[in-house]
């Protein structure tokens, strides 16, 4: 048993935090001797010397004897920062040890900060001695920069056996969306509305920030911080308006981005707060730093970090190994598809990042970039719908609007070769790219924005040129994944489709060309020859009909940029699919999808290739009986559509 400081004993009562321990000052203990012990352990080591004094003169000695529970998982969040002096404390769940703290470790921080319940039971290991640091001293201490960075670091660390819980369903705040987190109502104001007004509606709505709604789509923020600094401080009268302080443009993130990969981004950025913004345009809430620091997965984060630090290409594509693995994991813990396909885009995304980063830090001197540009994913990378057979689709967009021709054509050719070096990069890191030339090492996905916006509008007028329907349907499914992050410029041009029945009609009459494979083999259609006979193609048969439906209603209904199963929620509460068949069609997209990470998973395991055909034989007579539900269910749908179309009721 480790030894243990009984400094501070004050006797047997509860604490605040409901624990059956003893607490009490620290005793013989100076606040000297605090601040010595606790400069020793990050994240007090990074901090000045007179900030770690202050802690330590509130710093109460809690003991706890052996099998003490300090906090349950599901309780309200504790209200002190805990650092262990000496023993140890265990991380359990449902009876089960899956990590050990001992001297100089924090605990409790996460649902602390974030006000998430806690997602496990920390108990005593052994008799222990911790410091005790109350809630407001432990949220200025966690909430400055070096506290931010080793909240975010504890994230990344290797897994440990506290890797299984993080990503148990239900507790992976990482891996969630992002809308998930939101809470309560927003503060929006225009900019000439006065400091003071904007900060009394923070105050009646609880909320930490507002934001500024500054026209055609830009927005700004106000924080609480900027009111100490920047008026409070600054003796600025509070009668001035709120865009005198603001900061703009603000960065926004979509609804259905995950929880850890928007703290990622504002640790890069440096930012605290990002408006949580529709595909509409609309404002849903602001998040902060400290709604997601309760993100607890350790996989996908620790693979991030991993990317982020190598230092070539071949190293990067030593890390994209454990791609494959990662997705296994996941489904291992009962992980959803969405939830699996979502990690999955966002650690491609990481991949692309740094090879781009790589390849511009080569050419910095010799040949740097010409101009500023964005990288864009396009198919299921950018709805984040992506597996491990998935095809990786790209294309640049690039701005200059004072750009000559002969400069076009020399920017264009330097970008082309970026892309070609990326998309090589990404081969050699495991990745299936388009065979089709839907990237961006092929020049036609090479262009500057008004090119994009001038084809796409072409497109949008005339759907009756070669190749029309689906180069749109590819383009309106883009996503900047490094560059310019604010919005989805070339997407944002088929909004206009909403205005051009002729262009809905083609588009719905292509989302009806992929039909389900019902009807033969014991109620499902395989393929008759080459190398997938007598399998089931989950993606040409389920997937691509779903996904198109739901492009279609959602064009038609004015969003573009999403995730299939926001773009038929979007469809659905519009009316271009009535709400029963939006769900009906969300529900067998999620069906499909779990059964393709099944079977993507087995072959991973087997070293196989992954795809996407099934051995219906192969399936459980209930599992047989869903999914042919399920075909049947989007086939009748596709029925309906078709015959409205006919008879002229739509459009």
């Amino acid at each position: 048993m480790r030894g243990h400081d009984q400094a501070g004993r004050a006797g047997g009562s509860f604490g605040d935090d409901g624990v059956n321990g003893t607490a009490g000052s620290a005793g013989t203990e100076s606040v000297s001797d605090v601040a010595r012990f606790l400069r020793a352990y990050p994240p007090f080591d990074a901090l000045d010397p007179a900030g770690v004094e202050r802690v330590a003169s509130v710093a109460e000695l809690e003991t706890l004897a052996a099998g003490t529970t300090v906090f349950s998982q599901g309780a309200k969040p504790p209200e002190h920062l805990r650092v262990i002096r000496s023993g140890a404390v265990e991380i359990a769940s449902d009876g089960r040890v899956l990590d050990l703290l001992g001297e100089g470790e924090l605990f409790g921080q996460a649902s602390m900060l974030s006000g998430f319940p806690p997602g496990f039971d920390a108990r005593a290991a052994e008799d222990t001695v911790c410091y005790r640091i109350p809630a407001g001293v432990a949220e200025g201490l966690l909430s400055g920069p070096a506290g931010l960075r080793f909240v975010a670091r504890s994230l990344l660390e290797p897994p440990t056996q506290l890797y299984a819980l993080a990503r148990e369903p239900g507790r992976n705040h990482a891996d969630q969306p992002v809308s998930g987190l939101v809470r309560g109502e927003p503060v929006v104001c225009d900019p000439q509305t006065p400091i003071r007004e904007a900060a009394e509606r923070m105050v009646a709505a609880s909320q930490s920030s507002v934001v500024v709604a500054l026209g055609g789509g830009e927005l700004g923020i106000v924080t609480d911080l900027d009111l100490r600094g920047r008026v409070v401080a600054a003796g600025l009268s509070s009668d001035a308006p709120v865009s005198a302080v603001m900061s703009a443009p603000a960065y926004t993130c979509a609804p259905d981005r995950a929880a850890g990969d928007v703290l990622l981004e504002m640790l890069d950025r440096g930012f605290r707060h990002f408006p949580v913004v529709s595909t509409r345009g609309t404002v849903l809430g602001v998040v902060s730093d400290m709604d997601l620091v309760a993100a607890r997965t350790r996989s996908s984060f620790y693979l991030r970090e991993r990317i982020t630090i190598a230092r070539s290409a071949s190293e990067v594509a030593v890390v994209a190994r454990e791609l494959a693995p990662m997705v296994i994991a996941l489904h291992d813990a009962h992980v959803e598809a969405a939830n699996v396909m979502g990690v999955y885009a966002v650690v491609v995304d990481a991949l692309t990042r740094r090879l781009l980063e790589l390849q511009l830090a080569r050419g910095r001197e010799s040949a740097p970039a010409p101009v500023e540009f964005a990288w864009l994913a396009l198919g299921s990378q950018a709805r984040r719908e992506a597996l491990p057979s998935s095809d990786v689709e790209s294309a640049i967009v690039w701005f200059d609007s004072d750009a000559t021709d002969q400069d076009h054509e020399a920017i264009s050719e330097r970008l082309l070769e970026i892309g070609r070096a990326v998309t090589a990069g990404l081969q050699r890191s495991g990745l299936r790219i388009d065979e089709h030339g839907a990237n961006a090492s092929e020049a036609a996905f090479v262009r500057p924005l008004s090119s994009w916006q001038r084809v796409s509008r072409s497109w949008i007028s005339e759907p009756t040129q070669d190749k029309a329907l689906i180069l749109a349907s590819v383009l309106v499914d883009s996503r900047p994944v490094w560059g310019v992050h604010r919005g989805t410029p070339v997407s944002d041009t088929f909004r206009l489709a909403s205005e051009n029945p002729s262009l809905l009609r083609m588009l719905a009459r292509f989302a009806l060309t992929n039909r389900p494979p019902t009807g033969f083999l014991r109620g499902l259609v395989v393929e008759h020859s080459g190398e997938h006979r007598g399998r089931l193609d989950l993606k040409a048969g389920g997937v691509v009909p779903i996904a198109a439906l739901a492009r279609w209603g959602a064009m038609a209904a004015g969003v573009t940029s999403a995730s299939t199963t926001e773009r038929l929620r979007a469809a659905g509460g519009a009316g271009t699919l009535t709400p029963a068949d939006a769900h009906t069609l969300s529900d067998a997209f999620e069906l499909i999808n779990n059964l393709r990470l099944q079977h993507q998973v087995a072959q991973l395991r087997a070293g196989v290739p992954p795809d996407d055909h099934v051995d219906p034989v192969e399936l459980s007579p209930l599992m047989r009986t869903h999914l042919k539900d399920a075909f049947r269910a989007v086939t009748s749908i596709q029925k309906r559509v078709d015959s409205e179309l006919r008879i002229g009721t739509r459009w």
